[in-house]
């Protein structure tokens, strides 16, 4: 326990020494971006609650908790918000779509031996949980694109507002690939880096590549890591396009 204070310690001072009070403010959200998901997972035991609109709900809280109260409400922090929020609701449909045709919830075989004493008569609706646990592993990672492009067009947008609607989005898609290929490679590398472990069972167990690729916690691993990269793509455009019109309505006014 000790050891766990120390290196919160630790960072609240490199976050303060860096950041100064919006690095402090950054410290003290991760605290809330906690409690957010605590209580999403409290909610989500209820066999009532629809664990889809309770992770959109914790969605906007999280937004609001890394966007608002760290940078503080702007222009750039709410178009970020908003471009979150359309990626969110767009990834949402889509991933329940794909859950429902891959049939990936549940347990695999392979925690047979864990689960045999428990009882899986628990009312809780895997699809939907599944959904759940991809949108909130990316929708870090879709906020961090939203505000960077969007801060990026402010900055374009403030030393050259004569810019179109047209060329201020070029110009947001532009800074979008440089982002897309770090933020889906950093992903890729906290998912495996996480699942390492799995993947040394699987050897274990002497699994093919095949039986490797089939496996259901290898296959759900993967649809997270892909539906991720798909968020990031998607967030692109769409802040893009989002900051475009606003900019130029602004100019406009």
């Amino acid at each position: 326990m000790n050891v766990l204070v120390w290196l919160a310690a630790i960072l609240l001072l490199l976050m303060a020494w860096v950041g100064g009070k919006q690095g402090a403010r950054s410290f003290l959200s991760l605290f809330l971006n906690f409690g957010v998901i605590f209580l999403t997972v409290m909610f989500m035991m209820d066999p009532a609650v629809n664990p889809i609109l309770i992770t959109f709900i914790a969605s906007i809280l999280i937004g609001c908790v890394s966007l608002f109260f760290i940078n503080e409400v702007n222009g750039k922090t709410t178009i970020a918000f908003i471009s979150t929020m359309v990626t969110i609701v767009i990834l949402l449909v889509f991933i329940v779509i794909v859950s429902q045709k891959l049939m990936i919830q549940g347990f695999g075989e392979e925690e047979e031996e864990a689960i045999s004493g428990l009882s899986l008569y628990i009312g809780v609706d895997f699809m939907k949980i599944g959904a759940s646990v991809i949108i909130m592993s990316t929708i870090g990672a879709i906020m961090d694109v939203a505000i960077s492009i969007a801060s990026s067009m402010h900055e374009i947008f403030k030393h050259n507002p004569l810019l179109s609607k047209k060329e201020l989005f070029k110009s947001g898609v532009s800074i979008g690939r440089d982002i897309l290929g770090t933020d889906t490679n950093t992903l890729f590398f906290a998912f495996f880096g996480g699942y390492l472990a799995l993947l040394i069972w699987f050897k274990d167990l002497n699994y093919s590549i095949g039986e490797i690729v089939n496996s259901k916690i290898f296959s759900s691993e993967m649809i997270l890591i892909l539906c991720a990269g798909m968020g990031v793509a998607l967030v692109i455009p769409i802040a893009s396009w989002i900051n475009a019109y606003f900019l130029v309505k602004t100019r406009e006014k």
